[in-house]
């Protein structure tokens, strides 16, 4: 904008007219234009005018001097609109230019408004999340209104999906076509009415058959013209009158003799139901296959598959006569095929399939297909066996046809065939097997020498020759010599050995019946070794044998640690391993055995010693484990867990003034004195016997010498709790939080204890302090939420769940504590979600076979717990519950079942095991016992 457009401008004088224009004159007061043709009135912006501007032109306008028409003539100019400014008056009339003043105004007030606008952001952004969230709430989707349902359809079993009915399709495209019915037009009913009114009638009379039953029903056409109309539009006559035509049509072809075919008219129309209709894509492809096959018979007639493929294009279009006769066409031109024979005789009965293949043979007598397709074709096996030996003269050598024959004959003809088989066929070992196991001893070691003159290149012969010798009470060494005299001489004859298909020779042999061990071992030996680098030997056999132990070859599998121990004997990795294998598939005096000579060879290895003692003690020999425990000290003095064996074995066994002196004779050692596990025994003994103040003068010593050992500060806790002693126990706890500040047992241990007393808040304090010195810990977080449910805050108990859920999203405690707390409808999405979180989680898995057991899921529950258990065998709540489950729905086998698993685990954890193991009244109780006593606990207690 320019000075020049905002200055006002003087309007040119106005030169006078005597012609009166009278649009211009002022209208009369009230007058509404149209009002007499019946328009409404209103008024608009020109009626009115622009307000009157004010400012300088305003001034301007009234001034002295000045004329007020031009005045308002400038401010009504409509070529001095500005798109800025606007065309208004006073202070807002474009007077001046914009300059750098009024673009800071404009500036600062933009600031203003956008820093206003942020004020009121969080505001109005909480304000439509609230109202989107009451809209979802009040409108939900289809999906969230179903998603229940949809998760129920994951237990819908593949039985109740078949027996969901299929949903038929009625839309309009593909409705079958129905037969419809037009009605006559009248012009057509008039044209008849008038042909019989012109005597055409007559000549209609004359032409139909009397017989045929048609006259009587149109007999009204013969009448004048009023009953023709009458009878012609009853068009239930007509149609009844085409049935009975159609009637007798089919009774004069049943009743003809004449013809060389006879018409069953019951069973005409249902005969028709039954031909296959193809559609339109069909018989065109069919079409023009034939041409294209056509085109291939004719251009080379001695093409055999070409007639094949004829002959099977007509049999899917169902024209089987047709089919056979082109085959029989493909037979005369391409005699020498025996695939051309073997389709006509398929494509004929059985007994012209029997001449055609008679044909055949004669044709090709040296088709072992042929000959075997004839025998098949026999009812009894006399006459196939009759057929495969005419086969066998003229075809000696065939090895399919001896196995044939041989199969339908009985034991002394199959020798007989087999000795001729092996003349003929010297190269069959299938043969050569067949006949040494059907010989006796003798005379089945000479077949087997035969066999391998004949045959030196196979292995299967030495192996069969080793078996032979172990079933006839061969030993070790024998068996290992034959075993070696195979590989020298396949190796002689140029055959790779290959090592692994040797083990897997040695696992077959094993799993035959009866099993054939001893040629295992010999294989085995024989190969262990063969290949490998003598880097890789301790490996590649350890590998081997675990491998071969999960497939259940475990004789193999020992095989190998055997020859593994025998190249490496001071390995104690592999002793631990055979020892292993044995313990789960071998006998207790095997085991004894193998770790004896473990100690022997590796006797600074203290698990071996802790094994063998381990062995004799559940074996029942108590005095044997105290002597392999004495020869362990002999070899490991200052053995921390060597003395701490030696006191478990006289501990578990009610010994304990004799667990008291060991663990006495242990402080006084000068290497045992630095183990603080020596001194926490001491203590639990002391517990044990009731002398609280031994007990409390052994934990106070042993916090001197073992300042941050936590289980101290624990026990000394506990023994001044139950002494009620409330304030010591405090102490105890406070001076352990002091100087281990990570222990969570003792954070939890300290405000179970203010709980106890009474002082929930306090108990919740130390919690959530305890939780800031150790972050993410679920075991913190569940204290929390026990001590909340506990104290009858359920809404606090949820709050702290769910912000434990925050802190550890993958902790399957927490999601089976958040399962069973979640309402009764709502426990399967809990569980639904924890399972996303956490799927192969014990306590999860768990959690959910408690929610089957709840719906009486009996098999399903079974099969959750039992997974449970298997994931993580040392938690001992989950046999618990495992174990109620089978008193509850299982029998007296899945009971004990149950509870002989879990002896075999030795579950350590579990918070309701713990506590009722840790109790003094089950002390040195076995886990059976302590396992029904948990699930006593289950039915009486709280969670701890």
């Amino acid at each position: 904008m320019t000075r020049e457009d905002t200055l006002p401008t003087r309007p040119m004088p106005k030169a006078p007219t005597t012609k009166v224009d009278f649009n211009s004159l002022k209208a009369p007061a009230g007058y509404v234009p149209g009002l007499g043709r019946g328009a409404a009135g209103f008024t608009t912006r020109s009626d009115i005018g622009p307000a009157r501007a004010g400012g300088m032109d305003a001034l301007k306008g009234g001034a002295p001097g000045s004329k007020a028409g031009e005045g308002e003539d400038a401010n009504l100019d409509e070529t001095k609109f500005d798109e800025f400014m606007g065309n208004d008056a006073g202070m807002f009339a474009a007077t001046g230019e914009y300059d750098e003043d009024d673009k800071e105004a404009d500036a600062v007030w933009e600031g203003v408004d956008n820093f206003m606008d942020e004020r009121r952001r969080e505001a109005r952004e909480k304000r439509m999340k609230e109202e989107l969230e009451r809209y979802r709430a009040e409108n939900p989707k289809i999906t969230e209104q179903f998603a229940d349902l949809k998760r129920q359809l994951a237990d819908v079993k593949y039985e109740e999906w078949e027996a969901i009915p299929e949903m038929g399709d009625y839309t309009l495209k593909k409705q079958r076509r129905m037969e419809r019915f037009a009605p006559v037009p009248d012009s057509l009913l008039a044209r008849a009415a008038a042909d019989v009114a012109g005597g055409t009638a007559a000549g209609a009379a004359k032409s139909l058959d009397p017989s045929s039953g048609l006259a009587s029903s149109l007999g009204g056409l013969a009448t004048p013209m009023g009953g023709a109309a009458s009878t012609v539009s009853d068009l239930t006559a007509i149609g009844t009158g085409r049935g009975t035509v159609l009637g007798l049509k089919l009774d004069r072809m049943a009743d003809s003799v004449s013809g060389q075919t006879v018409v069953d008219p019951k069973g005409y129309l249902t005969d028709l139901k039954s031909i296959k209709i193809s559609t339109d894509a069909e018989i065109s492809d069919i079409k023009k296959a034939r041409h294209l096959l056509k085109s291939v018979i004719q251009t080379n007639p001695r093409h055999a598959p070409g007639w094949i493929a004829a002959a099977r294009l007509e049999e899917v279009a169902g024209k089987l006569p047709e089919a056979r006769k082109l085959v029989m066409q493909g037979c005369e031109l391409c005699p020498n095929s025996e695939d051309i024979w073997l389709e006509a005789a398929r494509l004929q009965t059985p007994d012209n399939a029997k001449a055609l293949l008679a044909r055949g043979v004669a044709q090709l007598p040296e088709s072992t297909k042929l000959w075997m397709a004839a025998a098949r074709l026999e009812g009894d096996d006399t006459a196939k066996a009759r057929v495969l030996r005419k086969a066998l003269e003229r075809i000696p050598t065939s090895v399919r046809l001896w196995k044939a024959a041989v199969e339908l004959a009985a034991e002394d003809d199959a020798r007989i065939l087999l000795s001729r088989a092996v003349e003929c066929c010297p190269q069959a070992v299938e043969l050569w097997l067949a006949l040494a196991r059907l010989e006796t001893y003798e005379n089945a070691r000479k077949v087997l020498n035969n066999a391998r003159k004949a045959v030196p290149t196979e292995p299967a012969i030495w192996v069969t020759a080793a078996k032979l010798e172990e079933a006839h009470g061969a030993d070790q060494d024998t068996v290992d010599k034959i075993v070696g005299k195979a590989l020298k001489s396949l190796s002689a004859n140029g055959v790779v050995i290959h090592r692994d298909a040797w083990i897997k020779e040695a696992e077959n042999a094993e799993r035959s019946v009866p099993p054939q061990l001893v040629t295992a071992r010999a294989i085995v030996r024989c190969v262990a070794g063969l290949g490998v680098d003598p880097v890789d030997l301790e490996a590649t056999l350890t590998a081997d044998a675990e491998e071969a132990a999960k497939r259940g070859s475990v004789e193999t599998a020992r095989a190998l640690y055997a020859q593994a121990l025998a190249t490496f004997p001071s390995q104690a990795q592999i002793w631990r391993a055979a020892a292993a294998l044995e313990k789960a598939h071998g006998s207790r005096g095997a085991l004894d055995e193998l770790l004896r000579r473990a100690v022997t060879f590796c006797p600074q290895s203290e698990v071996l010693w802790l094994m063998a003692a381990k062995e004799a003690w559940l074996g029942g020999d108590v005095d044997g484990a105290r002597a392999i425990l004495a020869r362990a000290f002999a070899s490991n003095p200052d053995s921390e867990a060597i003395w701490l064996a030696a006191f478990k074995v006289e501990f578990e066994n009610n010994e304990p003034e004799r667990a008291r002196a060991l663990l006495a004779k242990a402080r006084e050692n000068e290497a045992a004195n630095g183990y603080p596990r020596v001194w926490m025994k001491s203590a639990v003994v002391e517990r044990e016997l009731g002398d609280g103040g031994r007990e409390r003068a052994l934990l106070e010593e042993g916090i001197k010498r073992f300042p941050t050992f936590e289980k101290f500060y624990l026990m000394l806790g506990q023994l001044e709790a139950r002494g009620g002693n409330t304030e010591a126990a405090r102490t105890a706890y406070r001076a352990g939080l002091a100087r281990c500040p990570d222990s969570v047992p003792l954070w939890r241990s300290a405000a179970r204890l203010e709980e106890e007393a009474g002082n929930v808040a306090r108990a919740r304090a130390l919690l959530e302090q305890a939780r800031l010195k150790n972050p993410k810990s679920e075991a913190l977080w569940l204290a929390a939420i026990r001590t909340e449910q506990r104290a009858g805050n359920e809404k606090a108990a949820d709050s702290a769940l769910a912000k434990a859920l925050q802190d550890c999203p993958t902790s399957g405690l927490l999601w089976a504590e958040a399962i069973s707390m979640a309402p009764r409808p709502a426990r399967k999405t809990k569980a639904t979600d924890a399972l996303k979180r956490c799927d192969n989680d014990p306590h999860v898995v768990a959690a959910v076979a408690q929610l089957f057991w709840a719906d009486r899921k009996v098999e399903k529950a079974r099969s959750w717990f039992n997974r449970a258990v298997t994931l993580n065998p040392d938690v001992g709540d989950h046999w618990a519950q495992f174990y109620k489950f089978e008193c509850q729905f299982g029998t007296a086998e899945q009971q004990a079942d149950v509870s002989s698993r879990c002896a075999a685990a030795e579950p350590h954890h579990g918070e309701r095991w713990c506590r009722v193991a840790k109790d003094l009244k089950n002390a040195h109780q076995p886990p059976e016992v302590l396992l029904r006593r948990t699930v006593a606990d289950i039915d009486t207690l709280p969670p701890p």
